[in-house]
Formats: C-alpha cells, structure tokens, sequence
C-alpha cells in the first residue's frame, strides 16, 4: 500500500512542476544592442526633459515599474528684476538630478515582454534663490540641459530591480 501512495505522490508532484507558472528568471533589455533608447527633448512640449524607451523580456507575472533617473549639466541666464534685461547665457549652475517613472500593468506584459517610454520631469524652473546671478533678487533661468548620465531602472514584482546606464548625452540648443 505505500509503494502505490509513493507512487501516487510522486506522480503528483512531477505534474505540479510542469503547469506551476514559470517566473521571471532572466529579465533584460530587449533589442539590437539591448540598451534603451535616450532621447534629449528641446523645444515643446516637454523641454528641458530626457524621454527613454525600450522593450524588457523575461519577466513573469505582476505589474512593472520603469524609472529613469538622469543627471544633467544646466545652462541658464539671469534676469535684473528692475531693468527686465537678461544676462547673456552661460551661467553654470550645479548639476541638477530629474527623474520619472511609469507604471505598467501587469496584464499589458504579454509573454514576458513589455515595451515602455518614460520621460523625466524638468528640473525646478527658475531655480529658486538664483544663486549663480549677481544677487537672490534676480531670477535664474534654466535654458537647457546637457544630460551627462542616466539610469534605466525596472521593478517587477517578481524580479530584483535592474539598472542600465546610458551613454554620455548631449544637448543641442533649440
């Protein structure tokens, strides 16, 4: 009688391994060259911003949450409050971080693959205090931004999350 229980048993569990869900084991970029894309954006509707996209395979099920987090070297000029004239451009303010991130459902990862577009939002403009005019009364505005590094990160919720830097970026002034 147990030799048919062992069997019975083992029959089982030989058949729960073949139809468990299979999970995410290999998540990566998917593509040419499996990096994302970067893309500077200038003019509208969203200056000042860096937009990312992709495709990622290899995960399993649950929702997905890409973000983007970028370092940028600012351009920006300063304005006189009492004269309205604006200082030629050039200033060099600090470095600013923007990011952004998107969500995605898991019922819109069809066989393991997603693709995704993410946009950081702009940096705080003007930059509050204007500390690279003549004085705080003046206003700093940010003109443009020379994206020196990103990050690509995914988040799933069956995977550890996933970091992929991008290549030096450059701006071209509008």
């Amino acid at each position: 009688m147990s030799k048919i229980w062992l069997i019975a048993l083992t029959s089982i569990l030989a058949v729960a391994s073949v139809i468990t869900p299979v999970f995410a084991s290999s998540v990566h970029f998917k593509g040419d060259h499996s990096v994302p894309s970067f893309t500077d954006n200038t003019g509208t509707p969203n200056p000042l911003t860096l937009t990312t996209s992709g495709a990622i395979s290899g995960l399993g099920f649950g929702d997905v949450n890409v973000t983007i987090t970028a370092t940028a070297q600012p351009t920006a000029t300063c304005g006189n409050p009492g004269t309205k004239l604006t200082q030629a451009p050039g200033q060099n303010p600090a470095l600013v971080t923007v990011s952004g991130s998107v969500g995605i459902p898991a019922n819109e990862v069809k066989n393991g693959n997603v693709a995704f577009s993410v946009t950081t939002s702009p940096p705080t403009n003007p930059i509050p205090g204007a500390p690279e005019c003549p004085n705080s009364s003046w206003t700093e505005t940010i003109t443009d931004l020379a994206f020196v590094s990103a990050t690509v990160t995914d988040a799933a919720s069956v995977h550890p999350p996933q970091a992929v830097p991008c290549p030096q970026e450059t701006s071209v002034a509008p």
